[in-house]
């Protein structure tokens, strides 16, 4: 018998061994295979009668029956197309690592039905987790449940959640738990000795017992892609495993994803009605050429000191991200004609550029809206916010929580009693158990100049979340843009008014949900051939025909790792329409000139 097997590497086919006498392996086995001068663990896809002398034995096996189904292995195949990655990187990164030695008493994991099922839920509200937790206590009686958080602590968390409210066993599958605990827990699983499962990414194919509940918590969160194979969103694999399995799967989100909005309105998903939620008095404070020389405006000072003369604490929340231009005087924002993000500003080359379509032009000296001369890409930081805030605060207890300031301190000292709170949106997630009182928003003004056609959504969710945390306190927000519909929205607690405005300006101007986005992003270790890499690679790009093609350009300017960038948009198609022609250039890199990376529906152009 002949097999091919994948392995952990960024080729897009596999390996073909032959079976030793003895040996029995089934597609979804992991095997041990020689593989240059070692033998390495990998995934047997296939199987067919053969005998080829000029073929390399199998080594033994890794376990000893199959980890995947068929039905499984489809959709690792489908993720790995649609991701562009490959087969065999996609599910070393969703299994558990293989035992040192190979067990007995795997069970066969089950095929999946024809699918369909009823559409899933997405479920949005201050109470949502209430009400999801209500839901899962039902259907724990019957259905197994799996849990996929978009990071391991967020994980950890929502397995003591749900051992508590449940009163069942839980496995936890993510990277928090040792190797061997990881496998344990799939084994787990598969056995049905535990019913509900926990993880992170690395979860997405683990098996529920039938029939399964699936749930993303926080559908929104850019964790939910993080680096490395395969590039791909977490909501869109568990979309198309709940299709497939035919299982019932809930969203959740403070703010949902302008695609899962979208999906809502299209009939794809079905928004679960919530209860009223407790909102704060929510006052915009227009800091339009008052903010240059002082972090606190006296709306935001008087409402600190009546918030901790009555005992409460103050969360001060600065964002520092970012570095397009704006105007201090009247608050114009320097956007890109033809994209409409705004563009990002080089001190050292003294320019704005688009980082979509490649754009490049002379930074303005003026406003090119009322011409004064207040065009800067400065703000305050976390270190000059808690400077200022002691001067006129002296008596109270304040603490620092960013990266610098050592972020696992900081959370203590939420825990014993800090009155007033600086920090990055890291401190909002940590404000626990008891939540501030209010919050003050420096200024969340770099959030929406990211040169991101996100950037919207962004500083609307975090918005969003500031106000849900606070409930019925307060919240105070200074800006430039006191009339930007992200703010207003936020404001006035309309999520509905929000999602039309933006849905509105990506359909305008082609951005996801309506059409796909691809990076590509070409290292070399020479400027010279990364630069003619790239742009052989715009041409043959080009020559495919629908597709937009935007010009490619420098990412930053280090001699050591010169790298240059490509953005395309394109179809629903986007992925099949590329592999033909990205599978052949991931060969040049064998011939040393440089490496080409691509990463389908990018979560961050800035």
């Amino acid at each position: 018998m002949i097999v091919d097997v994948v392995f952990d590497l960024p080729v897009p086919h596999p390996f073909s061994y032959c079976v030793p006498p003895g040996l029995t392996v089934t597609p979804g086995q992991r095997v041990r295979a020689p593989l240059g001068s070692q033998a390495r663990v990998g995934l047997v896809v296939a199987a067919r009668e053969g005998d080829e002398e000029k073929l390399k034995p199998l080594a033994g096996v890794a376990e000893s029956g199959p980890i995947l189904s068929r039905s499984e292995l489809e959709l690792a195949r489908w993720i790995a197309d649609e991701s562009l990655s490959s087969w065999g990187s996609t599910v070393a990164a969703l299994l558990p690592p293989a035992p040192r030695s190979a067990t007995e008493g795997m069970p066969a994991p089950p095929e999946w039905a024809s699918g369909g099922g009823e559409r899933p839920f997405l479920l949005t509200g201050g109470d949502r987790e209430q009400r999801l937790l209500a839901r899962l206590a039902e259907e724990a009686r019957d259905r197994g449940i799996l849990v996929v958080a978009a990071e391991i602590d967020a994980a950890a968390a929502w397995s003591d959640r749900l051992r508590a409210a449940l009163k069942a066993p839980v496995a936890r599958l993510d990277s928090g738990m040792a190797e061997g605990e990881r496998w344990s827990a799939w084994m787990a699983l598969a056995h049905g000795a535990v019913r509900i499962g926990v993880g992170t990414r690395s979860a997405l194919l683990a098996p529920a017992p039938a029939p399964a509940t699936l749930v993303l918590l926080d559908e929104n969160d850019p964790a939910h892609k993080p680096p490395g194979p395969p590039r791909i969103h977490s909501r869109d694999v568990v979309l198309e495993r709940a299709r497939r399995e035919g299982s019932r799967l809930y969203l959740t989100a403070a703010a949902p994803s302008a695609e899962s909005w979208w999906r809502a309105d299209e009939g794809r998903l079905q928004r679960v009605p919530e209860g009223p939620s407790p909102w704060p008095r929510v006052s915009v404070v227009d800091v339009r050429g008052t903010l240059r020389t002082q972090p606190l405006s006296p709306l935001l000072r008087g409402a600190m000191k009546e918030t901790l003369a009555a005992n409460g604490r103050v969360l001060l929340l600065v964002t520092r991200i970012g570095s397009a231009m704006a105007c201090n005087e009247c608050g114009f924002l320097v956007r890109c004609p033809e994209c409409g993000i705004a563009m990002a500003f080089s001190r050292a080359r003294r320019e704005k550029a688009c980082r979509l379509c490649r754009r490049a032009d002379p930074a303005p000296e003026t406003c090119p809206n009322c011409h004064g001369r207040q065009l800067a890409p400065l703000g305050w930081g976390t270190e000059r916010v808690e400077q200022a805030v002691r001067a006129e605060f002296r008596r109270y207890r304040i603490v620092r929580d960013d990266a610098e300031s050592g972020r696992g301190r900081a959370r203590a000292a939420h825990d014993s009693g800090a009155q007033v709170v600086v920090g990055t949106r890291a401190a909002l997630r940590a404000f626990i158990p008891r939540g501030p009182s209010l919050i003050g928003f420096i200024s969340p003004d770099p959030v929406l100049r990211l040169p991101d056609f996100r950037a919207g959504e962004r500083a609307f969710s975090l918005l969003w979340a500031a106000a849900e945390k606070v409930g019925g306190d307060r919240v105070v927000i200074q800006t430039q843009h006191p009339t930007h519909y992200a703010v207003r929205a936020a404001a006035d607690q309309d999520l509905a008014g929000f999602y039309k405005h933006e849905l509105g300006f990506r359909a305008e101007l082609g951005y996801p949900p309506f059409r796909r986005l691809c990076l590509l992003t070409i290292r070399s270790r020479t400027e010279g051939v990364a630069k003619r890499l790239a742009q052989g690679l715009e041409q043959e790009l080009s020559a495919l025909g629908g597709l937009t093609v935007y010009p490619p350009a420098p990412l930053g300017r280090s001699p050591r790792a010169p790298r240059w960038q490509i953005v395309l948009k394109g179809g629903d198609d986007l992925p099949a329409r590329l592999s033909s022609l990205l599978g052949p250039s991931r060969d040049r890199r064998s011939d040393g000139r440089g490496i080409i990376e691509v990463e389908m529906d990018p979560v961050d152009l800035a």
